[in-house]
Formats: structure tokens, sequence, C-alpha cells
């Protein structure tokens, strides 16, 4: 999310209000340079994740979600998420993931997983059953 807002601000073009990213060329600019937000990742629709230096945090479309102390757990085998303790960090967290999830822009880009896959079927079942 945050490719575009850089693009646009070091190209000189104004960023249009509906864009969510953040700017991140004084990171391009000094890596060492103070930073708060988490990284976010977004897969298709309404699957995100956040990176911190401590946590990893990710939310599905389905409502599953995993948690894990990266400093404690490289190699994230102890999903937190579930436990009672957790809900504080995962509201904290949560406060980050992105407000408006767009539909795709292409229906075979669909999160249903179905793909161009998913719409032969269903064009040669539609051809099939106009046969009959």
């Amino acid at each position: 999310m945050s490719i575009y807002p850089t693009l646009m601000d070091l190209c000189g073009l104004p960023t249009p209000e509906h864009v969510q990213g953040k700017c991140i060329r004084a990171l391009l600019t000094n890596p060492r340079a103070p930073w708060d937000p988490p990284a976010v990742t977004t897969y298709r629709r309404n699957n995100h994740t956040l990176r911190t230096e401590t946590w990893r945090y990710t939310r599905y479309s389905d409502g599953g979600e995993e948690l894990y102390e990266e400093t404690r757990d490289l190699y994230e085998w102890a999903n937190l998420a579930a436990r009672a303790e957790s809900a504080s960090t995962k509201s904290e967290l949560g406060k980050w993931l992105p407000k408006e999830n767009q539909p795709p822009a292409r229906a075979d880009d669909a999160s249903d997983g179905a793909g161009r896959a998913g719409k032969k079927a269903a064009k040669a079942k539609k051809k099939a059953d106009s046969k009959q």
C-alpha cells in the first residue's frame, strides 16, 4: 500500500485522497529513520498481515487469525491468536489493518480461488445446459 503514494511523491505528483498507504520516501533516503507503523502485506481481498519488530499478526477474510511473537518464536511454531492474553495485542495491531477493502480489479482475481478455471467450468456448464 506504500508503493503508490511513494511513487507519486517521488514523481512530484499529488496522492489522491482515497489512497490509504503512506509514503516511505523518508525510509528510502535514510533506512534508520524513525518509523512507527508496521509493515502491511495484503493478499487478495481482506487477507492482511502486519509485521512489527516483535509481532506478526495475520487476519484472514474468513476470520481466521495468526499471531506470533517473532522475538521468541522465530520459526512461528506457536500461534498465540486464540489465547485470551493476546486480545490486547491483537486489538492494538488490528488498528493498523486497512479500513477499506476493494473488490478485485479483475473477476479472475476473486478471493474464492476459482479464478479462470472456475469461470471456464461455469461457461462450459452453461453451454452444455443450453444444448439440452
